[in-house]
């Protein structure tokens, strides 16, 4: 697992974001180190209200790019301003904050605790329904804290699931390392059974299917996708990292799978439903990676198009057998990931223009910033809602929304009648032009909020 550093600058929004990266990142077995120079990755959380606040933030990440192992830098200044700290030569991973604690797991499982019990988090529970794994990958560290999968029965999660709703959970978030391979260690594949009876509880909610290796969910595939495409409270949304576009790397990282078993699912998937979203990682600049192999990742990521994707540098995590293989150099690895997060950020971005003037059925489920609200439509897909309390909108409601336009990786939309729109989908619309920045105006702050990650 690696220690992490967190500084933030800004606003009262920029410290909820910390807050939740940090929460990501404890989840996934993470901790915080006592300082930049003994944290194995650094996120700076940025701002840029003026032209003084500007250069404080490149000067500050130019000293923490020369006393940390890695830096990671988001926020305002970030997303609006990120070519700046390129041309200023500081050697950062420039990401959307909700991006950034995938990156920080390099690929990894998800660690969960041997006492991990469901937790409800506003309207979102958190079911973890194994622990441990299956895989033997190369770089992977959180292996040795977990070991191999051990599942509970289906009816002790689907007893816990209903527990969840029963308290108030709208959405039921099922987590793993992998969630594919729950129930491979009492000789069975029991995950689309497990989805069937969950979604047969009594009530109103959404289910979120967490991570599944590709290896891991190839057997089930056929008989998973028919699962989803008979359950509406399935979200549509599957989390399959490929990592490689190469059959030799994944051989190098010891992958379960191999590119072809990895287009097979999605096939699959593309064929059971109308529409769904893939996401997907990819891990550039693993130390055997030619520059052939980096196009083969490429070339995927532009075939498949997924709607959501991480994209993270190789790092050496101890004690891995990765650690030990002769590593490229930054300067390659930084130019490979830029190439694959401009080839994204196309991707991704053309998803969400497709779906201006569309109308979807959403789940609410947490507030944003100023007077906004979080949505998920039935492909998991991120709605905001803006001057949420004029409108009457509230953390579990259930609306429909019209797409009025989008900010790359989320869209933003407006409540409408619910009759003109499906269950799951979009219906034809005309298509709305509005400006997507709140007008509320929230109180900035120069000064960096000392977290539990800085302490």
């Amino acid at each position: 697992m690696a220690t992490y550093h967190i500084e933030t600058y800004g606003c009262s929004s920029n410290r909820g974001e910390s807050r939740e990266i940090e929460r990501a990142l404890r989840d996934g077995g993470h901790r915080p180190a006592d300082g930049p120079e003994d944290a194995d990755v650094a996120i700076l959380n940025t701002c840029t209200v003026v032209e003084k606040t500007e250069r404080n933030m490149l000067r500050r990440a130019e000293e923490l790019s020369e006393t940390t192992t890695e830096l990671v830098v988001t926020g305002c200044m970030a997303l609006a301003q990120g070519d700046m700290f390129a041309e200023a030569d500081v050697d950062a991973e420039i990401l959307h904050w909700d991006e950034v604690p995938t990156y920080v797991l390099n690929g990894e499982c998800p660690t969960v605790t041997p006492d991990a019990e469901p937790v409800l988090d506003g309207v979102v529970g958190i079911l973890p329904i194994a622990r441990g794994c299956m895989s033997n990958c190369s770089y992977c560290i959180t292996k040795f804290a977990t070991g191999r999968v051990d599942s509970p029965s289906i009816e002790e999660n689907v007893e816990k699931a209903r527990a969840l709703v029963h308290a108030g959970a709208k959405e039921i978030r099922v987590t793993g390392q992998d969630t594919g391979v729950y129930g491979w260690d009492n000789g069975d594949r029991k995950l689309p059974e497990l989805l069937d009876r969950i979604c047969d509880i009594d009530g109103e909610f959404r289910v979120r299917l967490g991570m599944a290796n590709p290896g891991g969910i190839h057997g089930i595939h056929e008989e998973l996708a028919e699962v989803f495409a008979a359950n509406e409270e399935l979200y549509d949304f599957i989390h399959a990292p490929v990592q490689s576009g190469s059959d030799e790397v994944l051989e190098e990282m010891r992958r379960q799978h191999r590119v072809e078993k990895f287009r097979e699912v999605v096939e699959t998937f593309d064929d059971r439903l109308d529409h769904w979203t893939l996401s997907t990682d990819f891990i550039v600049g693993f130390p055997t990676e030619s520059e052939a192999d980096h196009e083969r990742s490429m070339d995927l990521l532009a075939e498949v198009r997924p709607e959501k994707i991480n994209v993270t540098r190789f790092s050496k995590r101890p004690g891995t057998d990765a650690a030990d293989m002769k590593g490229l150099g930054g300067t390659v690895k930084k130019e490979r990931s830029k190439a694959m997060s401009e080839l994204k950020m196309a991707v991704v971005g053309e998803a969400y223009e497709s779906m201006v003037g569309d109308r979807f059925e959403v789940l609410v489920v947490e507030e944003g910033t100023g007077d906004s609200v979080k949505c998920r439509d039935g492909a998991y897909r991120q709605i905001i809602v803006q001057n949420a309390t004029e409108r009457g909108v509230e953390v579990g409601d259930f609306l429909t929304v019209e797409v009025t336009g989008h900010n790359t990786v989320y869209a933003f939309g407006d409540p409408v009648a619910a009759d003109a729109a499906p269950e799951h989908g979009p219906v034809d619309g005309d298509s709305v032009e509005r400006d997507p920045v709140d007008g509320d105006s929230v109180e900035r702050d120069d000064r960096p909020e000392s977290t539990a990650s800085s302490a």
